[in-house]
């Protein structure tokens, strides 16, 4: 499923438990701009589970094996996100094809250039370096109509141009569908019924230079 397909998936979602629940707005509308906006609830506790409806035994249960540990948590996790110099650094993966089969030795103008292979293998490290596009984790809080409440949302790192010269930006490519708990009511206040749901939550997984 492709990430405009997936913001499609998960906005209809919302859109019926908008509809359902009182006042309750939940976007984001089909997009392919991620990571997710913040969602809009309806502050009135009546819509809030139970006590009795957040027995962890019985939701770990109802999740199943889409519980993840690396991308969501029960309780508040250490807010320890990787610095954009780490992630600058700690390049993954091997080098790309774009990167690697550049002719360094012709110029625009049709005159060779003699590059050895140190000085090119350096230079093609430092393009790399400079042109890579780490995705920057960070734990968001959900609120407690969500299960678990703390997802790790990935965000394209985007403190500077990503181009030589400058004048593009570290977009996302891929994502990443993890399935949460959404407490969803129907009906108004004493006539309503309330219960945990399946979404879908896309996550940031890959992050690109483009324009």
């Amino acid at each position: 499923m492709g990430l405009s397909q997936t913001l499609l998936v998960y906005a209809l979602v919302c859109v019926h438990l908008g509809v359902s629940q009182h006042y309750l707005r939940l976007r984001p509308s089909p997009s392919d701009n991620l990571p997710v906006p913040d969602l809009k609830e309806d502050p009135d506790p009546e819509y809030d589970p139970r006590e009795q409806d957040l027995a962890e035994r019985t939701l770990r249960k109802k999740l199943g094996s889409n519980f993840d540990p690396n991308f969501m948590s029960i309780s508040s996790p250490m807010l320890v996100n990787l610095s954009a110099a780490d992630n600058q650094v700690k390049l993954q993966g091997p080098m790309p094809n774009e990167i690697k089969k550049l002719d360094l030795t012709e110029t625009p103008y049709g005159k060779r250039v003699k590059v050895g292979k140190k000085a090119r293998r350096k230079f093609l490290q430092w393009l790399w370096t400079y042109t890579h596009c780490p995705v920057v984790y960070t734990w968001k809080d959900l609120g407690v109509r969500f299960w678990p409440r703390y997802i790790k949302e990935g965000n394209c790192f985007s403190e500077r141009s990503c181009s030589f010269p400058e004048g593009m930006s570290c977009k996302p490519v891929k994502s990443i569908n993890k399935i949460f708990l959404r407490w969803y009511c129907q009906g108004f206040l004493r006539q309503k019924y309330c219960t945990w749901i399946q979404v879908q939550y896309p996550i940031i997984s890959e992050c690109k230079c483009s324009c």
